[in-house]
């Protein structure tokens, strides 16, 4: 058997990983596992705090697992369109996606928690759901589709709006409005809009072409996409908002249930650590956006308190209503989703 030069040079160079994988406890073989997401790319310093995380828990890993387990980063829907991705989880024909919840209601009907109008209202509450009966019962909901939660990030969001200013159920009266999962939009439709249900990457082109009037998305997605550009109008989270969505890194449970029971104890711990980085990066941006959007001439207002109560009314008698009379265990749900 003849045995190349380049052969003999990769495997010399590929020994002292191999061997001192070994000798912590890791398999030898390495794997390399792909990460694929919609919004845009960076580094691990710069740049949208979602294509962050994916680069500092592609990098903790790595080196918590020996270089046993590396990963390739997909943003922008470079991969895969947008979504493609939580179907493709669910079959294990993708490894891993940060990707909002909501997203995945039309597949998953329990996944619409992750973005109903009114139910989270603040960052702390948000957080709690991990650990909460709530999370909990998400979560085995989740892992019987499929997809492992690794990371839990919740984001409040804003209204980019090129007509006028959205705060109060009256404002958006015959706007055509994104509110980012079909719970969202019944209760816009009921205070009188007209809906889209494009995702926030095509956010930009949309509210260019006239095809969306306002927008509600995170701040990140205010600040990343740009829509300062389109925009006069903008409402801020900073304080109170009625739009918050769950975007949490996913696993496919195939990939995961194929790892080493050391390497899914690293993806697990990395992935609960990573919210310690998520959580201040989302508020950060929520108090950033007003100074961006203000500085390209964009009017601001800050969300208040009374305008959610208003909108909560309404998400009561539709949303909620319909989740929970449509969702199995809906009601039971809800219920939860309300004492954490």
């Amino acid at each position: 058997m003849i045995v190349s030069r380049r052969a003999l040079v990769g495997a010399a160079l590929a020994a002292p990983a191999i061997i001192a994988a070994s000798r912590l406890g890791w398999a030898a073989d390495a794997r390399t596992l792909k990460i694929s997401h919609q919004f845009p790319g960076g580094t691990l310093e710069e740049g949208d705090f979602r294509d962050r995380i994916t680069r500092r828990f592609a990098a903790e890993v790595e080196k918590r697992t020996a270089g046993t387990l590396r990963f390739e980063i997909y943003p922008s829907s470079s991969l895969m369109k947008t979504l493609a991705q939580f179907s493709a989880l669910r079959k294990g024909a993708l490894d891993l996606s940060l990707y909002p919840m909501p997203y995945a209601g039309g597949e998953v009907p329990e996944a619409n928690l992750g973005l109903m109008p009114c139910l989270v209202t603040s960052y702390e509450q948000g957080r709690r759901w991990r650990t909460a009966a709530i999370g909990q019962e998400l979560t085995r909901i989740m892992d019987s589709k499929g997809v492992k939660l690794l990371t839990w990030i919740w984001q409040a969001g804003g209204t980019a709006s090129r007509a006028g200013a959205v705060m109060n159920p009256e404002d958006v009266k015959g706007m055509k409005i994104r509110g980012g999962s079909r719970e969202m939009d019944m209760m816009l439709k009921a205070a009188g809009a007209a809906v889209s249900t494009i995702p926030s990457n095509e956010l930009y082109a949309g509210m260019q072409t006239g095809a969306v009037d306002a927008a509600i998305t995170s701040s990140t997605s205010l600040i990343s996409f740009k829509l300062e550009e389109l925009s006069k109008h903008l409402t801020v989270p900073k304080q109170h908002s009625y739009w918050f969505m769950l975007e949490p890194l996913m696993m496919s449970k195939t990939i995961f249930d194929s790892l080493t029971p050391n390497q899914q104890k690293v993806v697990e711990q990395v992935g609960l650590e990573m919210e310690d980085f998520g959580y201040p990066a989302a508020q950060a941006d929520d108090s950033r956006i007003a100074q961006i959007y203000g500085k390209a001439g964009v009017s601001t207002a800050d969300m208040t308190a009374d305008a959610v109560k208003r909108w909560t009314d309404i998400a009561r008698d539709t949303a909620w209503k319909d989740f929970a009379e449509r969702t199995k265990d809906g009601a039971r749900l809800l219920k939860l989703a309300e004492q954490v």
